[in-house]
């Protein structure tokens, strides 16, 4: 570990020497990127500079012990000895954690897809509440949010509505939310009072930047048509609307809610790109013998992740046996608490396969 540790130092203060010459700022592609590696692990160096202070305690009081005579000094460092030692236990656990490999696409903006499932009417209803929860956590976590893609229902809700997070971290936080969300609740349109459930799928993926993934302009067909709104009626007089289908693939995005076709093709070309890059990154995990997604941070959609109990006033997530009584304030965006839960098995999952 100590070895590990003194590599990461090295290349810390390697960074800061490119960082501070003046001919970096000519690239500025260059300099985030050196910037964005200096800031991660900028946290380790700290912890381990106070470790290493902390080890030089724990000898200097050693060193009392085995030279001093007097009694009452004796006791102090012992005591002190004690005190250290114990926290350099905790030093080491933490610095355990951080060694475990980041998944690199945590810093990356995140893109998310929310689709009614089984359930009808009331599963629109559903995810309309899901993207209202995540469009509310995201501003109350200073994450910038975009609609890529919108289809309203008559009775209100989405059959699907996509959404760019902007930020520090933005997948690396919500990318946890991957999976079947499940609802219980007597709907609305229910005259009997009888409990009805309800899903919807949300697949989150790491927004694919140019270097990630290019597309050959031979590689795909856009189709341009005149976008509709609930109930098939005409919403643009114009052919605004953009289909991309990506032909080795196959795979096919539309978007149709901006007036511009421009600004229709940039934003489906955006989602393409994320789809192509999550897809990529599941080859790679799959060529990868060592490398297995645990069940906390899996991208499976037809996984049952999490129920959403409205007479219980409960939600669960299955996949950590996590319970809140709290279901209005994590509908109000407040989800936080299932993040860190879900982040720390994580960390815990990595720590073990690495052992």
């Amino acid at each position: 570990m100590i070895d590990k540790l003194d590599k990461i130092v090295d290349r810390y203060e390697e960074l800061n020497v490119m960082l501070s010459d003046p001919n970096i700022f000519s690239d500025k592609d260059k300099m985030l990127q050196l910037t964005r590696e200096q800031k991660e692990l900028e946290a380790i160096v700290k912890i381990y500079q106070d470790y290493k202070t902390l080890i030089n305690q724990i000898d200097g009081n050693k060193e009392i012990l085995a030279e001093e005579d007097d009694k009452e000094l004796l006791e102090i460092a012992e005591s002190e000895l004690k005190e250290l030692n114990e926290k350099k236990e905790n030093f080491e656990e933490e610095l355990k954690y951080m060694l475990v490999p980041k998944d690199p696409n945590d810093s990356k903006n995140a893109i998310m897809e929310i689709r009614a499932g089984t359930g009808g009417d009331e599963a629109c209803l559903f995810a309309g509440d899901l993207y209202k929860m995540y469009t509310k956590y995201a501003e109350l976590n200073g994450l910038k949010y975009e609609i890529l893609s919108l289809h309203p229902q008559e009775i209100g809700g989405f059959k699907e509505v996509i959404i760019q997070f902007n930020g520090e971290n933005a997948y690396g936080k919500l990318k946890f939310e991957a999976g079947v969300h499940r609802v219980q609740r007597v709907p609305a349109t229910e005259a009997s009072g009888r409990i009805h459930t309800s899903a919807a799928s949300v697949a989150v993926l790491p927004e694919a930047e140019d270097v990630d993934i290019q597309l050959d302009a031979k590689d795909l067909k856009i189709d341009v048509y005149r976008s509709s709104g609930p109930g098939g009626q005409s919403v643009n007089t114009t052919d605004s609307a953009v289909r991309i289908t990506h032909i080795p693939s196959g795979m096919v995005v539309t978007c149709q809610d901006e007036k511009s076709q421009h600004k229709n093709k940039a934003k489906a070309l955006k989602v393409l790109k994320a789809r192509l890059f999550e897809q990529k990154i599941e080859e790679e995990q799959k060529k990868a013998a060592a490398t297995r997604r645990s069940m906390v941070s899996t991208g499976d959609r037809s996984a049952k992740i999490r129920t959403f109990n409205f007479p219980q006033n409960r939600v669960t997530d299955h996949r950590i046996n996590f319970t809140s009584y709290h279901l209005d304030e994590i509908l109000g965006g407040k989800i936080d608490e299932f993040i860190e839960h879900l982040q720390l098995a994580e960390r815990e999952e990595k720590l073990k396969n690495a052992e």
